[in-house]
């Protein structure tokens, strides 16, 4: 299943693809949330190969995800790969300058099964496409408005 979003911010290209790239943020960010992430050893801190193993629960159950840094192109994207017992994926997100104070930010996220409860799971989000991708676009959405709130934020303490 793949889902694609895009979101508009009145925000340099620069600022929105470093508050991407902040991956201690992220972290903090997750565990907040009551996932752990670790870092798996010998793995780099930053870069391409810079992984997290995330563990929470999902859907009443303890789920684990593999997230590793698979592309970077600095002030444009970044790749990653997904990988779990019951799912693999990639998720990509793109940064474009419309102007030196406007960004489109866009997300792909693409998830195929590796079980049949996944593909039953995965079967029943695809009958309800619509209420994803709106729920999809309002997590971008989101997203984009923590990155202009935090853009605001700097401009007016410095």
């Amino acid at each position: 299943m793949k889902l694609t979003s895009k979101t508009d911010l009145d925000v340099p290209v620069s600022f929105v693809y470093a508050t991407l790239a902040d991956h201690a943020a992220w972290e903090r960010e997750v565990l907040q949330r009551g996932a752990q992430v670790e870092r798996p050893p010998g793995l780099p801190v930053s870069g391409i190969g810079a992984s997290w193993q995330v563990r929470g629960r999902f859907r009443g159950k303890e789920r684990k995800v593999i997230v590793r840094l698979t592309q970077v192109a600095i002030n444009e994207m970044m790749a990653y790969t997904l990988d779990s017992p019951s799912i693999g994926g990639s998720a990509q997100f793109e940064v474009l300058a419309l102007s030196p104070r406007r960004t489109r930010l866009r997300v792909v996220l693409d998830i195929s099964p590796k079980t049949l409860a996944a593909r039953l799971f995965l079967n029943t989000l695809r009958l309800t496409r619509r209420r994803v991708e709106t729920r999809f676009d309002k997590r971008t959405v989101q997203l984009a408005g923590r990155i202009a709130e935090s853009y605001q934020r700097g401009m007016t303490s410095a």
